[in-house]
């Protein structure tokens, strides 16, 4: 065993307003952050098994604070090719920008500061000439 991690995406996870989803993707598109709603994502076989269970874990670990959210989107934040530089940890100004966005939606989301690791999501790229 090499200790090596397995190539992965850092990703914030995300309880969403349903309301303000749309919205919020649109901003953070423009910040190149991209919005994957977890009942979706291509890593799971039963994405909306997975989405519930995540949300009920994060609802419940807040023992009450979180109970407006029990409804909500739960979503991953990934960080656009923009964010990285090579095999390079993730920039700070990359989690402030994003901690930062998430701050002018706080009546509408609710996470726990930190990123965390997925598999690899199966984003398109754009290709330079």
């Amino acid at each position: 065993m090499t200790g090596r991690r397995e190539p992965h995406e850092n990703v914030a996870t995300v309880l969403v307003d349903p309301r303000v989803l749309p919205e919020l993707e649109v901003h953070l598109m423009g910040l190149d952050l991209w919005v994957w709603p977890i009942a979706s994502a291509p890593v799971y076989v039963d994405g909306p098994r997975a989405a519930f269970q995540i949300r009920r874990r994060l609802v419940m670990s807040k023992r009450g604070a979180w109970d407006d959210a029990a409804e909500w989107t739960p979503v991953w934040i990934a960080f656009g090719e923009t964010w990285h530089r090579g095999a390079e940890p993730l920039p700070w100004a990359a989690h402030r920008t994003l901690w930062d966005a998430l701050e002018h939606y706080a009546d509408h989301v609710r996470y726990r500061l930190g990123l965390g690791g997925i598999p690899r999501l199966d984003v398109p790229r754009e290709r330079t000439a």
